[in-house]
């Protein structure tokens, strides 16, 4: 049975930062970040978005009413949570009008859960092949202001159907992963902002890599040259550009060249909104499906994910039969060329901002937020969601 993803969208909000001028305001050379970390534009979130309303925005432009008729399950990727009991996916089955018949979990392992959701919706299926799964990756990545994280800072929401006979792409049961205790990046209870060891997280990362994709050859005796494209977690997009320097650096020169010429076409979004946390690797799924004119039905595109603290998996897709035509190409280009530039002292003000985890009772005033589904506020404790 071919099993995997039918149908997906992303969402980030409508405002985005120059990352130039954030050098500039921050005494850096523009080029360490438009270069050295590859990154060009950084979304902003305002308060009046979370990860709820960001992943039923996502989810909204995909679903259609047989599909939520399906749906018996919702799996909701985060390390942005916004309650330590009641799980982002229960929000979703009332905004979005889901029956009352579906399991709602959240689950958490920093950038890795959307991956671990798509297997296990992957196992649900199999198990019950007329059912449909909805995979969420959501997250607001935050470092702080004027900290050595703040570059990789952005956020968003990516919304997958999972399906039998899915019409985008199958995924293989050939998944390798490496877990290991290490504090490359962490935030505590009760912290708003990440910790992170930069450059010990970037070496753990590309060590977990080294591990799965050298036993993933093992097992399935690919090599490199068996895929059309690869893609990465791109908590910024020069990161994962080092590691396809590593799967690509005894190859033939002209695999070599095909594969660096796609991961343009993956990190192109990435380079434009940022850090997404659980929805990064899938953001440059969508990136390449949307900007790549050279895929065709039944190539191999390798997928390694990774998420801190740590765990690491590469695993394999198929392009399916006519996954071309439920793509609109370059559309969310579109989406992202009509964003509102802030200048960094709004930035900083839309960043101090937010909801604080003592604010009892807060209205926000949502009528600058141009989206369908916004965060109005807290009443006692109790957040608020609007559907304009």
């Amino acid at each position: 049975m071919n099993i995997g993803i039918d149908k997906i969208s992303f969402f980030t909000p409508h405002l985005y930062l120059d990352m130039a001028e954030l050098a500039e305001a921050r005494d850096v050379d523009p080029n360490k970040y438009l270069i050295g970390i590859g990154q060009s534009k950084m979304a902003v979130i305002p308060p009046t978005q979370d990860v709820v309303s960001m992943a039923a925005n996502a989810a909204d432009k995909i679903l259609t009413p047989e599909d939520k008729e399906q749906i018996d399950m919702i799996l909701f990727a985060t390390e942005s949570g916004i309650d330590n009991s009641k799980s982002g996916a229960v929000y979703l089955q009332r905004l979005l009008g889901f029956k009352h018949q579906v399991r709602v979990v959240e689950l958490k392992q920093a950038c890795y859960a959307a991956t671990a959701a798509i297997h296990f919706a992957h196992g649900h299926i199999a198990m019950n092949p007329d059912s449909k799964v909805l995979v969420i990756g959501a997250d607001n990545a935050r470092y702080g202001l004027a900290t050595k994280g703040e570059p990789t800072q952005g956020g968003g929401a990516v919304a997958m159907l999972i399906s039998r006979n899915p019409r985008i792409l199958a995924v293989q049961d050939d998944a390798t992963y490496w877990a290991a205790d290490v504090m490359d990046f962490w935030r505590p209870l009760g912290f708003d902002e990440a910790l992170v060891d930069g450059k010990y997280s970037t070496n753990v990362y590309l060590e977990f890599f080294k591990h799965v994709f050298k036993e993933y050859q093992a097992n399935t005796g690919f090599d490199v040259s068996k895929f059309d494209a690869m893609l990465f977690h791109l908590p910024y997009t020069k990161e994962g550009f080092k590691a396809l320097k590593i799967a690509i650096e005894d190859a033939d020169p002209t695999v070599a060249a095909r594969l660096t010429h796609e991961f343009e076409n993956v990190r192109r979004y990435s380079n434009q909104i940022g850090n997404l946390y659980t929805g990064s690797l899938y953001l440059g799924l969508l990136s390449l499906l949307e900007n790549s004119t050279d895929l065709k039905a039944g190539m191999r595109l390798g997928l390694y994910s990774y998420g801190s603290g740590a765990q690491g998996e590469f695993y394999s897709g198929l392009l399916r039969p006519g996954f071309d035509q439920n793509i609109e190409h370059e559309a969310f280009q579109k989406v992202l060329d009509a964003r509102k530039q802030l200048n960094v002292a709004e930035y900083e003000d839309v960043y101090n901002s937010r909801i604080k985890i003592s604010d009892k009772t807060r209205k926000l005033d949502i009528s600058t937020d141009p989206a369908k589904f916004v965060f109005a506020g807290v009443e006692d404790y109790q957040r608020q969601y609007v559907v304009k």
